[in-house]
């Protein structure tokens, strides 16, 4: 398996954290890699996320877990390997919270194609994370 996990505090609240995940068609407000999204359903468990990062095909993400206002799980389903990002907010103390973005490559060519593409899909995490944090903190 390869993992990557990044994180940021911030005054934001779970709740404000959490409007944003749900609201699937505004992600590109804070995520500058997405150049196309659309959910079919609810931000629940089932759903399917169908997104087009910049210059590239459309992937499908299927939400596998949504604890709302802490946590939602997406996965994306490829020949032999499965790409799942967890997404949670954890109190850190006082009012501030640290939000957490971590990425598994799992399944049987995961150790050959994790450390290749779990790099490029997760390289902009550390930016996603703050824009996201500064959106919620307004």
């Amino acid at each position: 398996m390869w993992t990557n996990e990044q994180s940021i505090e911030t005054t934001a609240s779970p709740e404000a954290i959490w409007r944003l995940w749900a609201d699937v068609a505004g992600w590109p407000g804070w995520n500058a890699d997405i150049e196309h999204i659309e959910i079919s359903g609810p931000f629940a468990a089932g759903s399917t996320i169908s997104m087009t990062p910049v210059g590239q095909d459309p992937v499908e993400l299927r939400i596998a877990e949504a604890v709302e206002p802490d946590l939602f799980v997406d996965e994306a389903e490829f020949p032999d390997v499965v790409v799942r990002t967890i997404h949670r907010v954890e109190p850190v103390g006082g009012d501030r919270n640290r939000v957490v973005y971590r990425m598994e490559i799992s399944g049987p060519a995961a150790d050959g194609v994790g450390p290749e593409i779990g790099p490029q899909i997760s390289a902009d995490f550390p930016e996603t994370l703050a824009a996201l944090a500064q959106r919620a903190e307004r």
